[in-house]
Order: C-alpha cells, then structure tokens, then sequence
C-alpha cells in the first residue's frame, strides 16, 4: 500500500472519508480554504526559488495576484477579504525574513520511504541548511497555532524528519542538531521541535497500526470538528438528512446524457485520430519542402511547427563527475532544472565534461494554427 501523511491523518479523523476519497476515488471539490493555503504555498516556493537575485516582495505579489482564482468564493466580500488577508501573510513574511540569507537545500521535494511491504510517500515543503545543521520547514496558514508540545509530538514533523535521512542517512548520528519547524505564515510565527531515535521508531508502528485497519476494511464514518468544511457529506450517512429535500435527476433524463457523452467521446476519439493522420501528413510535406511553415490558400492561415529536444544523460559518468564535487545529492533524481542549477556553479572544463555526456533523449514535435 502507498500512503502519505495526510492519508494517515484523514483516515484517523474519518475512516469514511479516507474510503471515499482514496478507495472510491470519489473527487472532493476544493475548499476555498484548501484553494488560499495551496496559494500561499506556491508563493512562497516562488519567494525561495534559487536565482541569480531573489524575488522582491513586488515580484512575490505579482505571482500571488496571477494565480488568484475568484471562483471558489462566494460573495465579492468574501473574496476582498481573503485576497487582502494573503496581501499581508506575504508582506510579513518578508518583514520578518531576509530571504537573500536563506540556504535552501530543497524546495517541494518528493519522497518515498519503503515500510515493509509499503510505501510512505509525500513533499516537504523547504529543507534549509543551518549553521550547525539543517531545518525541515512545513508551512501553514491555519489561523489557530498549536501549544509546543503538540509540534514536539507531531506525526507530520517526524515522517519529513525520517523522509529527509532516507536522502542523508549520514546525518542521523546529528539528530540534536536538525531541527522540524511548523512556519505559521499567518501569524510570522514559527514553532520548531527535535526528535529522538525513539520518537522516529514510533512513527513506523503508528503507519503500520492504521494500515492494518485500512486492510480490515473498517471505514465508519465519525462526526467532527471538520464536518462543517467536509466536501463528501452527500455520501455520508451521518449527513444524509441534509439532502433529502434534493431533486433527483430522472431516468429519461439520465439516459439521454449518457447516450450524448458516450458518442461525445467517440466523437473525441475520432477527431483526435484524424488530427494525427493531418498532422503526420503535413509534417511530411515541410520535410519533402524543408520549411516549418505553411499556408493555406483558402483563408490566409499559417501552420507552423516546432521541435522540442530533451536530452539525457550517462548517469553512472555523470556522478563520477559531480560526487568528487559534493555536487550529486542536488541531482540524485537527475532533472534538467536541478542539474541547470548544479551547471551554473561549475567551472567551464567540468560543464564541457558533463556537456559531453550529452545525447538526444526525445524530438516532440507540435502544431499550432495562426491568424484569423
């Protein structure tokens, strides 16, 4: 089984809700306060984004008000206030923080720690690099900060902790010296925390404790706090007062839209293939022509294509180059964008060394049509 914290945590408030939401796969619509937090997020991984010259806070307002979605609110009061709300959690943030100093070691990183005949898998926010060891940062925008004992004792914390030695397994005999923090970015405050070996011992039993009970089938709903805020209460039986009332779509007119999106989709799926024997034909006539362009007679238009070239790299010679350097850990998943990173810190030798590792991995080729 592939779990994440959150999984964990959805099933420990409501088994329900973990059934439908990951079993039956049943779509939740997103809150907008799922909506707001996932935008702070996104803002402040921008903010911490490696760059010749960090974002200034106008650059950072400037992604925050691009990625605004006004669809999630309900009334234009609602939306000003939460807009304005988010205008202030980022100004704080750089009040309160001088985002040249920070020594970001990874940004968003995904992981994946095998437990048994499972998997645990999630993203840490931001890892820094401290003057006497690292920082495991997970932003929050809740509005109510827990007490410290609670971040002392937090399942989330410990599970980024084991996520970050699964990467570094030589920092473990430097437990003392690598702190878990909760950044809550409403208030400018942080709330950090250590672990023990012991405490991250625990961790492993208390997954493998709600797997168990996910094998066992036990799925019963339980009514709480978070009910109120809860997209699946149209499926749930401690709910289904709420909705009794509604219409029900009758059969004729249920028959009828499957029967549309049936030939919808077979209509779809007809067009795309004919689209592909078009395309297959034109890109062969611009190479009978060697040109990039064509036009059509008839109404002026233009098609054009482009070519995408991505390449790949011998990974064992590239890490007999890079690991001398104390660089392979930044690339150990082997991305353009982290060995981009890596490249602009190498000498002109080293980067003509990895340049020569160099082959076309994959040629794409897409069309788009101009004018009117």
């Amino acid at each position: 089984m592939r779990i994440s914290y959150s999984a964990l945590n959805t099933y420990k408030t409501c088994p329900l809700k973990y059934k439908l939401q990951n079993i039956d796969r049943i779509k939740e619509p997103k809150s907008k306060e799922a909506v707001f937090g996932t935008l702070i997020h996104s803002t402040l991984n921008f903010v911490h984004t490696p760059g010749i010259l960090s974002p200034t806070l106008e650059q950072a307002m400037e992604h925050f008000s691009v990625n605004w979605n006004s669809d999630v609110f309900e009334t234009e009061l609602e939306e000003r206030s939460a807009f304005s709300q988010g205008v202030e959690m980022i100004r704080r943030y750089y009040n309160d923080n001088d985002i040249s100093k920070t020594n970001i070691v990874a940004l968003e990183s995904h992981f994946q720690i095998p437990l048994e005949n499972h998997v645990v898998s999630g993203i840490v926010d931001r890892i820094d690099r401290t003057d006497d060891g690292y920082e495991i940062i997970d932003y929050k925008t809740a509005k109510k900060m827990p007490s410290q004992e609670m971040i002392d004792n937090d399942l989330q914390l410990s599970i980024y902790l084991k996520a970050f030695l699964s990467r570094y397994p030589e920092e473990e005999k430097n437990l003392d010296k690598i702190k878990v923090s909760l950044y809550f970015v409403k208030h400018g405050a942080k709330l950090s925390s250590t672990r023990t070996k012991e405490q991250l011992d625990s961790v492993n039993k208390e997954f493998l404790n709600v797997i168990s009970e996910i094998e066992s089938e036990k799925f019963e709903p339980v009514v709480n706090p978070l009910c109120d805020w809860c997209g699946y209460q149209k499926h749930c039986p401690m709910w289904k007062h709420k909705f009794k009332e509604e219409r029900k779509i009758d059969t004729q007119e249920f028959n009828e839209a499957i029967t549309q999106y049936i030939q919808a989709k077979d209509d779809a799926k007809s067009l795309r293939m004919k689209v592909a024997k078009l395309q297959e034909l034109i890109s062969d006539y611009m190479n009978q022509e060697g040109v990039d362009r064509v036009f059509c007679d008839s109404n002026s238009r233009i098609v054009a294509r482009t070519e995408r070239v991505t390449y790949k790299y011998d990974e064992g010679k590239l890490r007999e180059i890079l690991e001398p350097l104390g660089k392979w850990n930044d690339v150990v998943k082997l991305n353009q964008t982290s060995l981009k990173s890596v490249l602009a810190t190498l000498s002109s030798q080293e980067k003509k060394m990895i340049e020569e590792l160099k082959d076309v991995d994959r040629i794409t080729k897409s069309f788009s049509i101009k004018g009117q």
